[in-house]
């Protein structure tokens, strides 16, 4: 596929070297030589210093032959330009990083799709979303649902005195289990476990289930004695802290800590009804303790500093908070936040990540999950007529042991995935693959082309 991005910045710089690995041909624009320079001598990238607002640029750049457009430059109006100049050029498909929530409203596809954009980007609505849906849960450190909630994903961090522990797999999930363990995390090693493996404490463990079974998780994972989330503490009024609070359920009530005088104003005005903003500074223990924090069943650092977020996590567990959140755009501190026990790490760039996945993709695919805290994708695929996932029972198959597949709802009913389980045409699949495995899904889900361009 040939890719031109439009902005190396770090979501541009993160995509640039996400999709080089996967063999794409890659061009990186921006107007700025210093940020292409260390691109441009350590990875297979085509780096050109212009403004892509330039139409001579952009035809410089090939963006005649480009299968897709990615404009992620700090200005929304930019982003946008490009795109309709690209698009005008000969570009297949574009896509704009935005930061209007109406821009992201269904309403409005046609109207940007009739400019030359077909699909927008919010990562900081994405990762409010995101959070909204962990933070409820304090026992879990992920929370996904999928096809309205009717099949979920949960990631589980396993304590000593889990009755699962040191079992193998295939005692803890027999073939009538209501949940299925698709992966573990061990030792910083994401892993597609078999019957023989065991779960040992301090893995990550990924749960298949449908609602009415996370009890029986909870249950086993050792989980029963952690409380629900109803008062939430949030430092920093980031955009991603404002749309947290604004989607979380109504029975939470969030207190926002925000320093800037003028954005705590914002915040008030925006959110006030749904939460109280307090204008201080959310890492002094002081402030906290006086607000008390001791009320509070979860933590969320959300500011733009990921080593503060990091902090001031620790200190809100050492104030007795059970659940923590971190905002870390620090690829290089995510594996030190999970070594610290951070809990539920965000990171906007894997949502933009997944957001493009999903436009590369030939397949019906409904969504992907790029994980923060797994090297692993979780895709959610309609299943065509004549696809070979249909043609036989899952044993007989030959899936790649680096893809798992946990779960399909069917005629709105869900149901886990077995070797026996038979997939139909019509089926929506929810598949676990080690990152960088998505492609080995082609052949399998293909309907008459390959998933990828």
């Amino acid at each position: 596929m040939n890719i031109v991005i439009a902005g190396a910045g770090a979501v541009g710089t993160h995509l640039a070297k996400l999709l080089v690995r996967e063999k794409h041909n890659i061009t990186l624009i921006d107007p700025t030589p210093h940020r292409l320079d260390p691109l441009s001598s350590n990875f297979d990238i085509l780096t050109l210093t212009a403004s892509p607002l330039s139409v001579t640029a952009l035809r410089q750049a090939e963006v005649q032959h480009a299968d897709l457009y990615i404009a992620v430059l700090p200005d929304e109006a930019h982003n946008m330009t490009s795109c309709m100049l690209a698009k005008q050029l000969g570009a297949k498909r574009t896509v704009a990083r935005v930061d209007n929530y109406e821009y992201t409203l269904p309403d409005q596809r046609e109207v940007f799709t009739k400019a030359g954009i077909d699909s927008v980007i919010y990562p900081e609505l994405l990762a409010g979303r995101e959070i909204a849906h962990n933070v409820r849960h304090s026992w879990v450190r992920q929370w996904w649902e999928f096809q309205d909630g009717k099949l979920l994903l949960l990631g589980i961090k396993v304590r000593k005195g889990a009755t699962m522990l040191g079992k193998p797999l295939r005692e803890i999930c027999p073939p009538e289990s209501p949940f299925l363990i698709v992966a573990l995390k061990h030792d910083g090693e994401t892993l597609i476990p078999h019957g023989n493996d065991l779960v040992q404490e301090g893995d990550l463990v990924f749960f298949m289930t449908t609602p009415q079974y996370t009890g029986q998780v909870r249950s086993i994972a050792g989980k029963e004695g952690y409380p629900d989330v109803h008062n939430v503490f949030v430092m920093g009024g980031s955009d991603t802290a404002e749309h947290a609070v604004r989607l979380m359920p109504p029975d939470m009530h969030a207190k926002v800590f925000e320093m800037n005088y003028e954005r705590a104003q914002h915040l008030t005005e925006s959110i006030g009804r749904r939460a109280m903003i307090v204008n201080g500074d959310g890492r002094d223990l002081e402030l906290l303790q006086d607000e008390n924090i001791s009320s509070a069943q979860a933590f969320l650092a959300l500011t733009d500093n990921s080593e503060s977020n990091i902090l001031a996590c620790l200190a809100a567990k050492r104030l007795g908070v059970r659940k923590t959140v971190a905002m870390i755009e620090n690829s290089d501190y995510i594996s030190m936040a999970e070594s610290l026990d951070i809990g539920c790490i965000i990171n906007k760039k894997t949502f933009a990540a997944s957001h493009i996945y999903q436009m590369m993709l030939k397949a019906d695919v409904t969504s992907i999950k790029t994980l923060t805290i797994a090297a692993a994708d979780v895709v959610e695929i309609k299943v065509a007529e004549g696809t070979r996932i249909t043609r036989h029972p899952i044993k007989d198959l030959g899936l790649p042991a680096t893809v798992n597949l946990g779960g399909l709802v069917r005629d709105g009913k869900a149901q886990l995935i077995n070797g026996n389980t038979q997939v139909k045409a019509g089926d929506t699949v929810v598949a676990f693959c080690l990152q960088g495995e998505i492609k080995k899904l082609d052949r399998f889900f293909k309907p008459a082309a390959g998933l990828f361009s």
